[in-house]
């Protein structure tokens, strides 16, 4: 098995791209998404994190019958704060949370065969606004899984890595108070967005 994570800066672009994986025939089992609650509020009235009813309220909202979309719930992953997530990664994500493995998404990420500094980046693009999209497939299908993520214009982990060191970030900290972003940074993220 090979693992493919791409971040996107919008949700509808993250959408889009779980929606074609999941129409290529790669089981919801082996798809993951993570986003972030202050952008993923566009699509669903959410406010708090309070538990499995706001959760299967942003499914129903997110998802409406779309396979892992349909999945979707709120939780808290230290450093990103409150994010919207359904798949393998995020239950990887949420023990490392609670305490049982150590590393939190970063680590998942890394333990799932991603690069550390690809790993780093694509958690701070969530932190920031992002979305992130982490398929398994199949070694014979990986090019296929590829080709697919990458019509939706992911982020390129190594320019977006440089970009956030020149404003001194230097890697993804867990320990980090959960990021809010600003207005102009969610404006600049919703610029992708369908109306």
């Amino acid at each position: 098995m090979k693992t493919i994570s791409r971040a996107y800066d919008s949700y509808a672009q993250a959408r889009a791209a779980v929606e074609a994986v999941e129409k290529a025939g790669i089981p919801g089992a082996d798809v993951s998404i993570v986003a972030n609650k202050y952008v993923s509020a566009e699509y669903a009235d959410v406010d708090d994190v309070n538990g499995a009813a706001a959760g299967a309220g942003i499914g129903g909202a997110l998802g409406a019958g779309a396979g892992l979309l349909a999945g979707l719930g709120l939780l808290a992953i230290p450093g990103l704060g409150p994010v919207v997530a359904a798949g393998w990664l995020a239950s990887a994500a949420a023990v490392a949370a609670g305490g049982a493995v150590a590393g939190g998404i970063v680590g998942a990420l890394v333990d799932a065969g991603t690069d550390r500094e690809h790993a780093d980046v694509y958690a701070e693009s969530v932190r920031r606004g992002g979305t992130l999209v982490t398929v398994r497939v199949p070694d014979q299908d990986a090019a296929r899984a590829e080709a697919l993520l990458d019509q939706y214009r992911p982020v390129d982990p190594v320019a977006r890595g440089a970009e956030y060191r020149k404003g001194g970030w230097k890697t993804f900290d867990p320990k980090a108070p959960p990021y809010r972003p600003t207005d102009t940074e969610i404006e600049r993220l919703r610029s992708n967005w369908p109306r």
